[in-house]
């Protein structure tokens, strides 16, 4: 007499099958990092070179950029440029709120950008905005003519934010050593500041 074997709900961790799906999973997230990698590099970079960095065809390349695009792990690509030579200076705004509730009018100004119209009426360009933890609570990058239009911009989401702000900290950029992953061309030139 022979026993049927019960079918199991869920996969056994001792086939080969599973092992193998295990393992295939594990390469393509070590395939995408690979990716990433370069991409933070240059991701202007010619798919070939990417390609080859990576140890891959092009074609596995270009698919592995088009999985992680439409997976929307890369949210986008942008340029790095210099500052000086745009005419404009780099700023960080720090923000620090107290312990009052946030109304429901103030975080939909907040989530539906209003401060970037304002921003562009002023000739500021918010590069990044980040709600973080720790003695802040939320980080503006942003590029303006001069430390004047950045004031006027921190006092302008002073305003926006009546009662509800603690502190409000600007920090001018005097020059970037790294920006998004590359080391700046002329950073030798710190020396001159230090």
């Amino acid at each position: 007499m022979f026993l049927r074997r019960k079918k199991l709900p869920f996969p056994d961790l001792r086939t080969e099958e599973y092992t193998m799906a295990k393992t295939k999973k594990e390469q393509q997230m070590k395939d995408e990092e690979k990716i990433l990698l370069e991409l933070q590099k240059n991701a202007k970079e010619n798919i070939n070179i990417i390609a080859k960095h990576c140890g891959f065809t092009r074609q596995k390349a270009w698919r592995i950029i088009k999985r992680l695009e439409s997976k929307e792990l890369i949210w986008g690509y942008t340029a790095i440029f210099d500052e000086k030579i745009m005419g404009v200076k780099h700023f960080t705004l720090m923000v620090k709120r107290n312990s009052k509730k946030v109304e429901q009018k103030t975080i939909d100004q907040i989530v539906s950008r209003k401060i970037e119209d304002f921003a562009k009426g002023l000739g500021v360009t918010v590069e990044s905005s980040y709600f973080v933890h720790g003695e802040y609570d939320w980080i503006l990058s942003f590029t303006t003519e001069d430390i004047t239009h950045a004031r006027k911009f921190a006092e302008y989401i002073l305003k926006l934010n009546p009662g509800i702000l603690e502190k409000v900290t600007i920090l001018q950029t005097m020059m970037f050593i790294r920006k998004q992953h590359i080391l700046n061309p002329e950073r030798m030139k710190l020396k001159e500041l230090l």
